[in-house]
């Protein structure tokens, strides 16, 4: 599926504040959803300072807390920011603001969270409340508006923890903001539309807001906080639950590449099944997308398989600060997603492709798994905190995740030989890979990356890649990963240190001393390279079969799973289906070209939340009808969709 699902309201809304008249409004009627978005939005950018504010929040709730990286996160430039500077950088260039940053230098070198929280919230709030001093003095001279903007993009380092936390206060604060905005007066456009300035407006509205910022986020003393956000002091005192549910900082990003990786699945290419035809997998795949079966960290964020994973390969946009050390890698036993599952170590490794899975056990990157079964139980359960999955979903997950293949490459035969549209040079570098070398115990590279055996050899092996934890100790050992499908899946090793095939080629020659000349790694890297290929590695996209059209065939064919589950009178797993599928339509049909067809997806999406409807009831009858309407409405509109 090409979207991240079961994201909240708070994260659909999430960092897309603009505080104009209509924003607001809008912002005030949605701030008590609940309803379920399917499809990431993505955010707006940050003022730098405001982005690392909100991810210095962010990585302080991480235990240990990552001091460096939250340093990095004031004295380095984040992406999706509106200027590529620092946030210390920017908070300077504001009235005072050199006092400011001078106040949180020392927090982070006294490295107390809560006195940072302390330090970095007032601060921030003292640069929003001198903004609006400056809208205030500005009315008379028409540099209010431009105050107000910078006020309210400092707002934002505020604004979902009013939303979420305090209703009273973002309802009374967005209608000061809708009256400040108004007060503020406009030329209007063409002469048209003009409005006067209304100072005592102004500033009642502007006194509203200010002394909510202050009162909330300035006050002398903080209530000692057990998780770092942005909650309003009042709540925080009162002893009110001030849990808000992750989101994403700025610079980090869990969208799906681009190009996107091709899926090949066996059943489909090698026989011509149709995956509607094969429940259990169309359930497998479900959950494969699905937020569903991990923890709260996760579903919050909008983290699935397939976040990481997609169409089987790796997502090398993925990166979360302080969990990812690098685009692609993430630290999945650092207690981020699950707690009890903290190591205290800091070892993000790089993601893993999971092509041609059922062929490359054992599992995880040092091999520890030798069953696919118990390595995925691992990481729902363990690794990103879900709940123990039913026998059923498990099935359903394997049975999806072995249908992975390798992508076709016509230069090699399926036990590993060079065809005749290999290169000369890979033919160079194929004797080059099987000739054994005496600095490395008489092996060849084909030792362990065995031609005949998809090239791998399912053992684990210390190549010198990860140093001793302690003197005296073994060295790490990594499972050997197998050469097919690679070429666009870099970087490589695992911790992603060489960003080529040709890196890892130049690495084992200086490693291993094998002394090949500039040609020969030339030619070994030809080989590896031609190995890895793929004759259509990225799914290709067009007018007709666009990314649209690609996630409704995805999110019907979930669908179809009802035709068993109904029957079985499975309200479980029909009921995890359907709260994965139904906001996933309805988000899908908002990036339609098609307009007239729109409001066909959004009747299926509510077919499919009747049919949960009725079985919540237990009214299995009244579930078939509309799951019987809902097939007949896709087969009425399906090719007018598109």
């Amino acid at each position: 599926m090409l979207t991240n699902i079961n994201f909240s309201a708070r994260q659909a809304l999430s960092g897309v504040i603009s505080f104009s008249t209509c924003t607001i409004m809008v912002l005030l009627a949605l701030a008590f959803s609940t309803s379920a978005y399917a499809t990431a939005v993505k955010q707006a950018p940050y003022e730098p300072d405001v982005a690392a504010y909100r991810t210095a929040l962010f990585l302080a709730n991480m235990t240990p807390v990552p001091w460096s990286q939250i340093n990095d996160a004031w004295a380095d430039p984040i992406s999706n920011t509106t200027d590529s500077i620092s946030g210390f950088y920017a908070l300077a260039k504001r009235p005072g603001g050199s006092a400011l940053v001078e106040q949180i230098k020392q927090a982070l070198a006294g490295k107390d969270t809560q006195a940072l929280y302390a330090v970095t919230t007032r601060v921030m709030a003292t640069a929003l409340l001198e903004e609006l001093s400056r809208a205030h003095n500005g009315l008379e001279d028409g540099s209010a508006k431009a105050a107000l903007l910078r006020a309210t993009a400092l707002y934002r380092a505020f604004e979902d923890g009013i939303r979420f936390l305090d209703r009273d206060g973002y309802r009374s604060t967005g209608l000061a903001w809708l009256d400040v905005n108004s007060a503020a007066g406009s030329s209007g456009v063409l002469g048209a539309g003009t409005l006067e300035t209304d100072p005592e407006k102004f500033g009642a509205a502007l006194s509203i807001i200010s002394d909510y910022i202050a009162t909330n986020y300035a006050p002398e003393t903080f209530t000692a906080r057990l998780e770092f956000n942005a909650a309003p002091e009042n709540i925080a005192a009162s002893g009110a639950s001030i849990h808000l549910a992750f989101t994403l900082p700025p610079g980090g990003t869990i969208d799906d590449q681009d190009p996107f990786p091709m899926l090949v699945l066996n059943f489909e290419e090698g026989h011509g099944i149709d995956e509607a035809d094969l429940p259990l997998v169309a359930y497998g795949d479900m959950l494969f997308d699905s937020p569903v079966i991990f923890g709260e960290v996760a579903q919050n964020l909008g983290v699935s398989c397939s976040t990481c994973h997609n169409r089987s390969d790796i997502n090398r946009n993925f990166f979360i600060p302080g969990v990812s050390h690098q685009p692609g890698a993430a630290d999945v036993d650092g207690g981020f997603f699950n707690p009890l599952f903290n190591d205290h170590r800091s070892d993000s490794l790089d993601t893993p492709s999971l092509r041609g899975i059922r062929l490359t056990g054992p599992y995880g990157r040092d091999g520890r798994f030798g069953s696919l079964r118990f390595f995925t139980r691992n990481v729902i359960v363990n690794e990103f905190g879900g709940a123990e999955p039913t026998p059923f979903m498990l099935d359903a997950i394997l049975a999806y995740m072995r249908e992975f293949d390798f992508l076709p490459n016509s230069k090699i035969t399926t036990d590993g030989n060079l065809t005749d549209e290999a290169s000369d040079a890979a033919r160079r570098g194929e004797i080059l890979f099987n000739t054994e070398y005496k600095n490395m115990n008489g092996q060849s590279c084909a030792t362990c990356h065995d031609p005949s055996a998809n090239f791998l050899d399912r053992r684990a092996h210390d190549i010198g890649t990860e140093p001793p934890a302690y003197k005296g100790a073994l060295a790490q050992a990594f499972d050997t990963p197998t050469l097919l499908s690679t070429a666009s899946s870099g970087p490589y090793f695992h911790d992603g240190s060489q960003p080529t095939l040709g890196a890892v080629v130049n690495w084992f020659d200086t490693r291993f001393s094998l002394g090949l000349s500039k040609d020969q790694l030339a030619d070994l890297t030809e080989y590896v390279e031609t190995v890895g290929g793929a004759d259509e590695p990225y799914q290709a996209f067009d007018d007709v079969d666009t990314k649209f059209r690609l996630a409704f065939d995805e999110l019907t064919t979930f669908a179809t799973t009802l035709n068993i589950l109904i029957p079985m009178k499975d309200a479980k797993h029909a009921l995890i289906m359907i709260n994965t599928v139904a906001p996933d339509l309805a988000a899908d049909a908002s990036t339609m070209k098609n307009l007239d067809a729109k409001p066909d997806v959004y009747r299926l999406a509510g077919l499919l939340n009747s049919v949960a409807s009725h079985i919540k009831k237990d009214d299995w009858d009244a579930a078939q009808k509309s799951w019987n309407e809902f097939k007949t409405l896709q087969d009425a509109v399906a090719e007018g969709m598109f």
